[in-house]
């Protein structure tokens, strides 16, 4: 259609809906029912139960809130619009009566359509008046519900453009919803919809924006202030020097007047509310993440977004589960224990800065249920202002040469619980625990020994070039930390000592891919690409590094590990959330612990009882020799296990602690530069887990970790050692090979035998089958006094 067209059908249809309204009108000055019944004839046969399903339907969008696990302490919130419904008796009458004076004089007289005032916007319009509206209140929430439920752009374009069509189906639709619902339904729904300006919608987020009061607390001069600015909000924006005056004289001039004409407000009240002050400034309201950055919940609050974006149950496509947390009106209970996130916090800040380039980090999880209790760390969840940039340069020499700036002290990555290009960490001689859970699960007992050397050669197969290397060789040839390490070792002592040349050869007898199957069922993700390849069942039988603890791995993923053994070996996947209620107050069946075996009752107890010996607490089926995180039972005062790890060259240091009640892991690293050349330390990461725990545990009852039912996966086959004292070496040798244990023979030691001969054998008495049996050489001197500090034939600590 041509424009010249276009122009003379829309005057040829405005000249005759204003001769409809015009008889319509004089009808109703005589019959104002047969009035409103002969529109509603003339503009089309409209009932109720014909309107469409969106708009009867219809939900304005509302704020989501996100409360810590007391479900008192609010987190965050999440909107698109910044919106929250109250019901009307939660309103100020003032505020209704300032709304009604300001946008619909005539509301409770009009049956949905102000027909005098239709007419005479009409007629003004045409003769190049001021432009008159004339959408009665109901008129306007129709509108407004027509855009919010509309499904494509085009259904959004059709409900608000200014077009005669769209004006008769607003009139239509206000006829029959004013015959369905009543004036204060209506207005209720108005005053929940309507935008103020400032990105507030709705009374409640106007009154807590322009004046932090509730919606029944307004007082005249506020509410005719709010009522002002429905008519344009970014015109009459008191934060404006410009649309400050142009308030001002609405409200005074225009709203006030109007209440005391309508008998809703005396004309003393009328004078008193025009001399209250109007504010130049309002209220800032936070919205996601990045705003709690103050109250240190950012990175908690990140987890549990990350979390609503990788359900499927909000939407099939990430879009859409944006949408439903920013408009759905949720009440979500997640599960941050506000107090142990902010002692945790301040443990932190009593060890390092957030200025420091290195990061400590904290993640706890309750066993059992896979609930985070907290993340902390040593930075501020927040964006670094391009404009005024605080951080700091990167550490990173490549990034630091291009002005690229590092993630301190402010960042919004996930350096707790990976995600986007957080891979994770080496967090080191952790891993070993999922040695120890393979072997238990291959029948090899707690009891298990084997001869360590200093520096072991494996059967893996490295470059033959790599510094790891035996000489000549391309096998791998890893060697203790701190060097030494020689001795006889199990698991208990192996694991406190956390001897690697123990570690290795164990790994080798179980087959490393059943090493990292383990981790896989206790919920280690292989982020790193390189890690991914790795760990795939093909691939992983030469991967002997594992057990080193050379792949990625983030706090999250071992808190949740360890937290698995102390749930008797039930693995519970990470959840942010306790639960989700609906606007309507529906619990939502999502976010519950989804649970499930990831190995049986009895190797998850055996292993918990090796890891209590690295945190210096007692094993109560054998004897532990060593320890690596000793001050964790003292200063915890509970049953503890856990176990610390170094990375080569001491590039990161960890140590994870758990009691039955919670299980804490602290990573320190590098996040910016991983392959950095400082040696950091466990005397930052070590007291903020043990001091965190204990925190935690203050005033909960002391229980005590729980035996295996079967004595054999902590002791095996126990057979008894010959007495080879003063044997020839031969002899001896064969004494006790037959009796089916593996032969070493040892250092020369002090005894009353004669030189060369056994003296005898470590360990002695009984041991597990086909353990190890390290033959004693006398070098006749005559017997040494035994050290009361060691049980009889076993190693000391190494470090």
């Amino acid at each position: 259609m041509r424009r010249r067209d276009h122009y003379i059908f829309v005057n040829a249809f405005n000249l005759l809906l204003c001769g409809l309204i015009t008889g319509v009108v004089v009808a109703a000055a005589a019959f104002p029912f047969a009035a409103m019944s002969g529109l509603a004839a003339k503009v089309g046969e409209q009932t109720f139960a014909s309107l469409p399903s969106e708009l009867k339907a219809f939900k304005s969008p509302q704020i989501s809130r996100v409360y810590a696990a007391d479900n008192k302490t609010q987190i965050t919130q999440f909107y698109d619009e910044f919106r929250s419904d109250v019901p009307l008796k939660d309103i100020s009458q003032f505020m209704r009566d300032a709304l009604v004076a300001a946008e619909d004089r005539d509301f409770y007289q009009h049956n949905g359509v102000d027909l005098k005032g239709l007419a005479r916007a009409l007629v003004n319009n045409r003769n190049g008046g001021p432009k008159q509206g004339a959408s009665t209140i109901t008129m306007q929430w129709v509108r407004m519900s027509l855009a919010y439920s509309a499904t494509s752009p085009q259904d959004v374009i059709e409900a608000t453009k200014d077009t005669p069509k769209r004006k008769v189906t607003e009139m239509k639709y206000a006829l029959e919803l004013e015959k369905q619902l009543t004036k204060d339904q209506i207005l209720e729904r108005y005053l929940n919809i309507v935008p103020f300006g400032k990105q507030t919608y709705g009374i409640y987020a106007a009154s807590r924006v322009y004046f932090n009061k509730r919606p029944k607390d307004l007082t005249i001069g506020e509410a005719a202030l709010l009522a002002g600015i429905v008519r344009a909000p970014s015109g009459y924006d008191p934060t404006d020097p410009d649309g400050y005056e142009q308030i001002r004289q609405r409200r005074n001039a225009y709203v006030i007047p109007g209440m005391a004409e309508m008998g809703a407000i005396t004309p003393a009240q009328a004078a008193k509310a025009i001399k209250e002050p109007i504010p130049r400034k309002v209220r800032s309201v936070s919205n996601g993440c990045v705003s709690v950055a103050k109250n240190n919940w950012g990175f908690f609050c990140d987890y549990f977004y990350r979390w609503w974006m990788s359900r499927e149950e909000f939407g099939p496509t990430p879009y859409d589960r944006e949408r439903r947390l920013k408009s759905g009106g949720y009440r979500i209970t997640t599960t941050l224990d506000v107090k142990a996130q902010d002692k945790a916090r301040g443990r932190i800040g009593d060890l390092i800065s957030e200025r420091n380039k290195n990061a400590l980090l904290l993640a706890a999880v309750q066993p059992g249920s896979g609930k985070v209790r907290l993340l902390a760390a040593n930075r501020k969840y927040k964006l670094d202002d391009p404009d005024d940039p605080k951080n700091s340069i990167s550490s990173d020499p490549r990034k630091a040469r291009k002005g690229i700036r590092g993630s301190y002290p402010s960042t919004t990555n996930p350096l707790l619980t990976g995600g986007g290009d957080i891979t994770g960490y080496q967090a080191g001689s952790v891993m070993k625990i999922f040695t120890i859970i393979a072997a238990l699960e291959k029948g090899l007992p707690l009891a298990y020994t084997i001869k360590t050397e200093s520096r072991y050669r494996s059967r893996y197969i490295i470059d033959r070039g790599n510094d790891a290397a035996c000489p000549g060789t391309h096998f791998w040839c890893p060697s203790n930390s701190g060097g030494g390490g020689e001795g006889v070792f199990n698991m208990w002592t192996g694991l406190g000592s956390s001897i690697n040349t123990y570690f290795v050869p164990l790994e080798e007898r179980v087959g490393a891919e059943n090493v990292v199957d383990a981790a896989k069922r206790f919920g280690i993700q292989f982020r790193a690409a390189s890690d991914a390849v790795l760990a795939e069942r093909g691939n992983s039988h030469q991967w002997g590094a594992f057990t080193l603890g050379v792949s990625a791995t983030t706090p999250l993923d071992m808190a949740n590990a360890y937290a698995t053994l102390a749930a008797d070996g039930v693995y519970c996947r990470p959840t942010p959330i306790e639960h989700i209620t609906t606007r309507d107050g529906d619990k939502l069946d999502v976010g519950r612990p989804d649970c499930t075996r990831a190995t049986s009752q009895d190797v998850a107890r055996a292993a918990v009882d090796a890891a209590r010996c690295p945190v210096g607490d007692s094993a109560r089926l054998g004897r532990c020799g060593g320890s690596t995180a000793g001050d964790t039972r003292y200063v915890v005062g509970h049953p503890v296990f856990g176990k610390t790890g170094t990375t080569d060259r001491d590039r990161t240091a960890s140590l994870i602690a758990g009691t039955t009640s919670l299980v804490v892991a602290g990573y320190l690293v590098n996040p910016d530069y991983q392959n950095h050349h400082d040696r950091l330390q466990h005397s930052q990461v070590n007291p903020a887990v043990y001091r965190t725990l204990a925190d935690y545990m203050k005033g909960k009852p002391k229980v005590q970790f729980k035996r295996p039912e079967s004595r054999k996966i902590a002791y095996g086959d126990q057979r008894t050692i010959p007495d080879v004292e003063c044997d020839p070496l031969d002899r001896a040798r064969n004494r006790v090979e037959r009796a089916g244990f593996s032969v070493w023979v040892g250092r020369d030691v002090d005894s009353k035998c004669p030189a060369g001969t056994a003296a005898g054998t470590n360990p002695s008495g009984r041991t597990v089958k086909n353990g190890v049996v390290v033959i004693e050489v006398s070098n006749g001197k005559g017997a040494k006094p035994t050290d009361p500090e060691l049980p009889p034939g076993r190693p000391g600590p190494t470090r």
